[in-house]
């Protein structure tokens, strides 16, 4: 675990952009449990990627879309190690990833990046992702 006052800016980062932090395993069952409506999840964490890419290509499309999910939600790996274990259960058959992001619509995961697909990608086309996805299902 990482000392809070070092995550407290990172989790603001994304909560300031409307994300909620689930920090209970019950709280992530509670939201990606439910079978109506679309949910965004985000596995925010302290490494560069997220910083430069992750967050960053979440909050440009979140805002700038014309379809966006109903729901936005955060969880933070290194820190609350249950709630993200448990949203990773609803993220199979894909393995652990941080930073990551995914999209439920109607507790079904319909769209998933993970963390090569964020590393090793330009933050415009993460952000054309996203966007593609919302569009898609929202």
């Amino acid at each position: 675990m990482y000392p809070e006052y070092m995550v407290a800016p990172i989790r603001e980062d994304l909560t300031s952009a409307g994300f909620e932090q689930l920090m209970t395993p019950e709280e992530v069952e509670n939201v990606l449990g439910s079978k109506e409506g679309t949910v965004l999840i985000a596995i925010n964490s302290v490494c560069g990627c997220a910083a430069s890419k992750a967050r960053p290509a979440l909050k440009m499309a979140v805002s700038s879309a014309d379809k966006k999910p109903a729901k936005l939600v955060t969880v933070f790996a290194g820190m609350e190690g249950e709630a993200v274990s448990k949203a990773r259960e609803h993220m199979l058959p894909y393995p652990p990833s941080s930073p990551s992001i995914a999209l439920f619509k109607n507790g079904e995961l319909v769209h998933m990046i993970e963390r090569h697909h964020i590393e090793g990608n330009d933050l415009v086309r993460i952000v054309d992702n996203l966007k593609g996805a919302f569009e898609a299902h929202c």
